[in-house]
């Protein structure tokens, strides 16, 4: 009796695709997504790069040489100039600091005035190099500022050495003709590379966090909100949330057909487009509501600023209600039964929302999983509510993102119409 009971289950899972599906594929999806964010960055081709805008205010040997060490690490992509009027043009303090704020850079190094005179800066009061950064990526700041320390080693050692005989001199006697001698031919072996410095992974050993005096601006919470951050997470799982809830709602139109009601409002005058139109309506006026329930709670529990970024939010929330309303007719149309939907749903929404960003910020994954992410709903959606609460850009800079979901939503309506005539055919 047991083995006939586990041979009819077996035959039930073979003929369930969805339960397969969730058994099998969903945790394996899961497990390689996670590898690719976590797993992979040291592998070739998958670390996390960081871009770098650079700025040299000093113009001394030490800093040009320091900053074009910089700029051959390969975890940085490091640039120089801005496209301005259609024209490259230099990048000064401003531009930078601009260029972060807009997000078209994770961070800009900048090297002041007699940073080259002072250095190393193992004294007070010695120059900062400037790194001005996002917030929103703490990562990209922990990692500049360890590389600056490495290239200081491993670029200027001769300069080092110099200056150590220098202070030597000063504080513990002249060396002797012969001894300066020795020095000066040890000194331009080093210059020439004689000496070997550490190349590609290799760490140097640690010389102390005043090598190249550094200083950490942030550049966003100089003029955003501290609770933009609140304003990111509310975001992320309100649009993933709110992909369940328009697939789930969607499903209304399955339990239609098996009711018999689907086929008695299609021989009315109704017809399959405006039904589908007027649920995608209800859906997109119902997401719209969800949406704005989360960021009012979160305004009022955790001071999250919604109404002085409420034409952004009224822009982003419209138009990623729309698609994802679409999106949840679609699966509704391409299932034959509620249970299948679910199945589906569950597995689609959770690898878009891990993929997209929901789950985790999509600049701690490596910039293949970053332009893979744009391929999602989430990712688009994201984008737009992280410039209009994290950046506070205006809202005509929103157009990329309402482009795409409009055209999204536009597409996924497309899709549904055409589902749907199995239903109209029957």
């Amino acid at each position: 009796m047991i083995g006939t009971i586990m041979k009819t289950s077996l035959l039930h899972l073979r003929r369930d695709r969805v339960v397969q599906a969730l058994t099998f594929l969903l945790p394996i999806a899961f497990f390689s997504i996670f590898a690719l964010v976590f797993g992979g960055r040291g592998t070739s081709g998958s670390e996390v790069r960081v871009d770098v805008g650079v700025v040299d205010e000093d113009g001394s040997a030490v800093s040009t040489r320091l900053l074009a060490a910089l700029e051959k690490e390969k975890g940085l992509e490091v640039s120089r100039t801005v496209k301005v009027r259609e024209a490259q043009e230099p990048l000064d303090r401003e531009r930078a600091r601009a260029l972060v704020q807009a997000g078209r850079l994770d961070i800009a190094v900048v090297a002041p005035k007699g940073f080259g005179a002072a250095f190393p800066g193992f004294f007070p009061g010695a120059p900062e190099v400037e790194i001005l950064a996002d917030p929103s990526n703490p990562i990209a700041a922990q990692m500049v500022v360890g590389l600056l320390q490495k290239v200081g080693m491993t670029a200027l050692p001769d300069l080092l050495a110099r200056r150590g005989m220098e202070a030597f001199e000063r504080y513990a006697g002249v060396l002797t003709p012969g001894q300066r001698a020795a020095v000066d031919q040890w000194l331009q072996h080093l210059q020439a590379g004689a000496v070997a410095a550490p190349r590609g992974d290799a760490q140097p050993e640690p010389m102390g966090s005043g090598l190249v005096r550094t200083k950490v601006v942030d550049v966003i919470r100089e003029r955003a909100p501290r609770t933009g951050i609140i304003a990111f997470y509310a975001a992320g799982v309100g649009v993933m949330f709110l992909l369940f809830m328009a697939s789930g709602a969607g499903g209304a139109l399955l339990e239609e057909a098996e009711a018999g009601t689907l086929e008695r409002l299609l021989t009315s005058r109704l017809g399959m487009g405006r039904l589908l139109l007027a649920k995608w309506v209800f859906l997109t006026l119902l997401g719209f509501a969800q949406v704005t329930v989360m960021f009012v709670w979160g305004a009022l529990v955790f001071g999250l600023d919604l109404w002085g970024h409420l034409g952004g939010f009224v822009v982003m929330t419209a138009v990623t209600a729309a698609a994802a309303s679409g999106f949840g007719l679609v699966l509704a149309t391409l299932c034959r039964s509620r249970q299948q939907l679910g199945g589906l749903s569950t597995i689609v929404i959770l690898i878009m929302s891990a993929v997209g960003g929901s789950m985790f910020p999509r600049f701690l994954m490596s910039e293949t999983m970053q332009k893979a992410g744009l391929l999602t709903f989430n990712g688009w959606a994201l984008d737009g509510y992280l410039k209009v609460f994290w950046r506070n850009a205006p809202t005509l800079d929103l157009w990329p993102q309402v482009l795409v979901l409009s055209a999204l939503a536009a597409g996924f309506m497309l899709a549904a119409r055409l589902l749907a005539r199995r239903w109209e055919a029957a």
